[in-house]
This record gives C-alpha cells, structure tokens and sequence, in this order.
C-alpha cells in the first residue's frame, strides 16, 4: 500500500517482525517430526542458522563449534584474526572500554594491513576441523582478496555489505561486476544485502547461491541513523522471497536460498523470518550472547571500526549460556534467548508442518503488540 507523503513524494508502507504474528493451522505435529535441514549447493547442514561474520561472535574455535552443532559458522577474513596472530589483547582491551573508548580502539584495530598468510592460516584451520568452510568479505575486498580465500579452499564465499548490487561502480579503480566474478569462481556465492524485490532478482541473475536479505538492522548498526537506511524485515524477506519464486521460473528450477540477516534478536524474530519466506537465518547477537563467543559479551560489527564514518556502536549482552546452549538447548530462560532451534522447531511443528520450506505457507497477520 502506498502513501502519499507530499504531491510528488509517495512511499511504501512495511512492515517489520514486530509487525506481524504467526497463526496456527489445524493441524499440529510433535516436533520431533520437523526437520530444519536445509541444502546450499553440495553442503548440507541440520540447522538453518549461520552466525554472522563478526568478531564478536566468529573465531575460528566458535565456527569449528557452530558447524560441529549442525549450523555454519561465517567467518570474517577482513576482521582481527586475518590482521593479528594473536586478537586476545583486542578483545580484551575493548572488553574494558567505555562505548567512545570502544569506537577508538576499533578504529585503531582494523586499520592493521590484512595478512594473505593468516587468511590462509584460518581457513586451513577450519577445513582441517572438518567443518563446511565459509569466509566473508565486504564488497571492496572482494577483488583484492578473492584469489586467497579460494585458493586456500573456502568451501562457500559471502559477500556482505551494508548493501550489495549486481555490479559496484566506481570512477576510482576496478568495477566488481558480481555476474563475471560469479561465473569465475568454482565455490557458491552467497551476497548481500538487498532488502527488495528488485535488487534480490539482480543478485539472482548474476549467479548468486543465496541472498543475503537486510541493512541497517541488528543491536549493533546505527545505519539508519548515520545513512537514513532501512528496511522493515518482514516486508523484506518477504519481497525477496517473492523474487526468488519468479526467478525460479524466470531460470527453469534454479532455486536461490533466501537467508535473513539482521533484527532477529530472539528466537520468535527467527520464527517469523522463515515464515515470511527465508530458507535460513544469519544472527549476531543471540549468540554473542554465549559465554564461549569471543567477545565476552561485547558485540560489534565491521561497520563499527570505520575509520572516516564509523556506523555500529559497542554493545553490551549479559552471557545466558554456553553457544551449544544458546543454539540447542537446553535454555535457562524464558525470553527467547535461548535453544533457538528447539523454538523453531516448536513452533513449526504447533502450525501443522514437517520443514521450513512447507512452513514458508504459513499464515501471517499484521499484528503490531509492542506499546
């Protein structure tokens, strides 16, 4: 439905996971007889959740534990462990600080050159734990790391950014046209974010195994603030999801994985994702939230340590739970903080269906509870 806002100005209206709620069908299952598998390309996971590539939440150690638990664990290969041997004196110096102090040592962090040697080291060290491999980059690194990533043998690549486009184009030096760097690479691609139809069905056509829907949402980014970006997710997913159908008869069967990422801070917010069309879903804070995640509580994004036009901030997260906890259970309490896929399997199973894909049917109503 579109508003007018001025003569001449007319906008969307959206809607965000505070929006909307899930209704129940007539039928119910136990939930044991849900499946959440889902596939991308040969890699087959149990769960349909992928932790962000942050920092805070993303070591090696904890991806080894997050594929080990049946998710995927992204690692980020433009962050502290790809810039020092050692981060634990990072970590612990913004561990201490106060939020100002934090932006500073961030700044100061990420300014250190990436090390080739130690993109390697990590995704070796990876794929020797015998997990499915996934590293991330931002779109302006994508061209000058590429070949290191894939050589080292990273089994899927991410390209995340605040947004993503079929093709960057820049007066200033090498044009990323996704659709050739696509087409160049013998590992799946999955990008992002987009947050529309439009935007998601370009991705698609450049090759794209999966997209990466949402910006300017999550407990740590000020884009909306700083950029004047975002997009309720509901409506997002959801719009995405409606370009992943036309693409699917546009291309003959190619079916291109829908993954939400970002305002999803609790198991309910994951529920509706999937609801509205996600295959899957990437989350920062839930499992920042862990006492073995790296941050120790802290959390921050890549956006964070800009140095000209820095757009996250440091936060803080009481630790609820081990990440095993935090993502299977069994869960110490009552706000969806924890075993995350015991709720989606719940709740999946309260509406009558057996999987994700089934559950995408479900029926939703707009539904705003938050006073």
């Amino acid at each position: 439905m579109e508003i007018e806002i001025a003569p001449g100005k007319r906008a969307r209206q959206a809607f965000s996971f505070d929006d909307i709620a899930i209704v129940p069908s007539r039928r119910t299952r136990t939930p044991e007889e849900v499946s959440l598998a889902w596939q991308i390309d040969a890699y087959k996971f149990d769960l349909p959740l992928l932790a962000a590539p942050m920092d805070s939440v993303v070591s090696p150690e904890t991806a080894i534990a997050i594929g080990k638990l049946g998710g995927l664990g992204v690692l980020n290969l433009e962050g502290l462990w790809t810039r020092y041997e050692d981060p634990s004196k990072i970590y612990a110096q913004i561990a201490k600080a106060d939020a100002h102090e934090a932006t500073l040592i961030l700044q100061k962090a990420y300014s250190q050159a990436i090390k080739p040697e130690l993109v390697a080291a990590r995704v070796s060290q990876l794929r020797n734990a015998g997990v499915v491999v996934a590293g991330a980059l931002s779109p302006e690194r994508t061209l000058q790391f590429h070949k290191t990533i894939v050589d080292a043998g990273v089994d899927i690549f991410v390209i995340r950014g605040t947004t993503v486009s079929a093709e960057h184009v820049s007066s200033r030096g090498e044009t990323l046209n996704l659709k050739e760097f696509i087409y160049e690479l013998d590992v799946p691609v999955i990008a992002g974010g987009v947050a529309t139809y439009k935007a998601a069905l370009h991705l698609m056509r450049a090759g794209a195994a999966g997209v990466l829907v949402g910006f300017g949402g999550g407990a740590t980014h000020t884009t909306a603030d700083v950029l004047g970006l975002r997009v309720p997710m509901a409506t997002a997913v959801s719009e995405v999801a409606a370009a992943r159908r036309e693409y699917l008869d546009e291309s003959g069967g190619r079916y291109v994985h829908v993954i939400a990422d970002g305002a999803m801070g609790r198991s309910g917010d994951m529920v509706k994702a999937l609801a509205c069309g996600a295959d899957a879903v990437m989350v920062g804070s839930p499992l920042a939230r862990a006492t073995d995640a790296p941050g120790k509580g802290r959390h921050w994004g890549r956006e964070a340590s800009h140095g000209d036009l820095p757009r996250g901030s440091v936060a803080q997260f009481d630790q609820v739970g081990s990440m095993a906890e935090i993502i299977n259970g069994p869960s110490h309490t009552a706000d969806g903080t924890m075993n995350l896929v015991g709720a989606i399997r719940k709740s999946i199973s309260l509406c009558g269906y057996t999987d994700v894909k089934e559950f995408q049917r479900v029926d939703v109503v707009v539904a705003p509870y938050h006073a």
